[in-house]
C-alpha cells in the first residue's frame, strides 16, 4: 500500500540544527599535537562535573577555551574545582585526556578540609561494627526501625516489641513512663 499524504501518522525526519556543544565536539582536532602535550604530562584545571559526575577540564593545550570531559585515576572532590591536575592524553588524542593527578599548591594555607567521617567501619578482627552517621542512624526492616539521633535519643518502633533477657534486665532514667 502507498503512503498517505495527508498521514497524520507519518514520520517526519527533521533536522535538527547543530548546537553549540555538538559543533565543538565535531570539530575536527589533530590527534597528536605538535608542540609535544598530547605525547607526555600535562597540565590543565579541573573546572567542574559533568551531571554524570564527569570532570571537566579547562586550559588544555590546544584547546582554549573549551571544557573536555575527562577519566581519572584518582578521586576527584568538589572541594579540588579549581585545582591544576596533571593529564595524559589516550593515545595522542586531546579530547581524551585522564587525570593523573591534583597538583599541590605550595602556598595553600590548608590543604583540603578532612574529609567527612567513615558512615561505616569495619573492625579488621570482624567483632565489631561502626556504623557513623552526623545526623542520625535509622536500621529498618519492614514496619520496625531502631534510630540514633545526635541528640543521645534511641527510638526503637515496632508492632511487637520483645525485650528478654536471661540475667537482669535494668531499665534506668531520670522518669520511666510505662503506658
Amino acid at each position: 500500500m502507498g503512503a498517505f499524504k495527508d498521514d497524520p501518522f507519518e514520520v517526519l525526519v527533521v533536522e535538527a540544527e547543530a548546537d553549540e556543544l555538538s559543533s565543538l565536539v565535531d570539530r575536527p582536532v589533530s590527534h597528536v599535537d605538535p608542540s609535544g602535550v598530547g605525547s607526555g604530562a600535562a597540565t590543565a584545571r579541573f573546572h567542574s562535573f559533568d551531571l554524570d559526575d564527569q570532570p571537566l577540564l579547562a586550559g588544555v593545550a590546544g584547546l582554549p577555551g573549551e571544557l573536555v570531559p575527562a577519566r581519572t585515576t584518582v578521586a576527584l572532590q568538589r572541594a579540588q574545582i579549581g585545582s591544576t591536575v596533571v593529564v595524559v592524553f589516550e593515545q595522542g588524542n586531546l579530547r581524551r585526556p585522564i587525570v593523573l593527578g591534583v597538583i599541590r599548591e605550595r602556598f595553600a594555607a590548608v590543604d583540603m578540609a578532612p574529609a567527612a567521617p567513615t558512615t561505616v567501619s569495619v573492625n579488621l578482627d570482624n567483632d565489631r561494627l561502626v556504623l557513623t552517621a552526623e545526623r542520625e542512624v535509622v536500621l529498618r526492616c519492614g514496619d520496625a526501625s531502631i534510630t540514633l539521633t545526635r541528640a543521645g535519643k534511641v527510638l526503637i518502633k515496632g508492632t511487637y516489641v520483645l525485650s528478654r533477657s536471661s540475667g537482669y534486665n535494668k531499665i534506668k532514667g531520670a522518669a520511666v513512663d510505662i503506658n
